[in-house]
């Protein structure tokens, strides 16, 4: 029986297939969303324009996606100094991105992915039942040049980025 389950959980595991996912290489796919501000986020308004770091995330106020965006605001000089724009997303609605940021002093873009649309563009990969944690660094010509896929190493997500930024220099 408990070879059954372990054998159903790998299952589980290796049939959430990144076959779609957007790949290092790929263009960036063009979106748009509303910021935690209730303005709408256009992709390409910033494309040609400045490296991004977009990261998607399960869910504001959690454990490990505070200690992720924390760590984000905590680099945020980093990144400024690379030139990078920093995006979180995650299926929260608007009012709870804007509690998020301002609960943590969030000084970046979070965008509300509320149908989940955006996440399936991208192909982001489902951990087991829970959406995934997946980071990609795009260069000025939205190409992504780096993508770091950890569900449990939230805060790798920023030593990751900060280093693929690191090589476009």
């Amino acid at each position: 029986m408990l070879n059954a389950l372990a054998a159903s959980l790998l299952l589980l595991l290796v049939s959430c297939s990144s076959e779609a996912q957007v790949k290092v290489g790929s263009k960036v796919p063009e979106f748009q969303l509303k910021d935690q501000d209730g303005k709408l986020f256009d992709v390409s308004t910033v494309l040609g324009k400045q490296p991004l770091v977009i990261y998607f995330y399960p869910k504001d106020e959690t454990n490990i996606c505070t200690k992720e965006a924390c760590s984000f605001r905590d680099a945020f000089a980093e990144f400024g100094e690379y030139g990078a724009k920093v995006i979180g997303i995650s299926s929260d609605n608007v009012a709870s991105h804007q509690e998020f940021a301002q609960h943590h002093q969030l000084p970046f873009t979070l965008l509300a992915d509320t149908a989940n649309q955006v996440r399936q563009l991208f192909g982001v990969p489902k951990a087991m039942m829970f959406p995934g944690r997946v980071t990609y660094v795009v260069d000025k010509q939205g190409v992504v040049v780096h993508q770091f896929n950890s569900i449990r190493e939230a805060e790798k997500h920023v030593s990751e980025a900060l280093t693929a930024l690191k090589t476009m220099k």
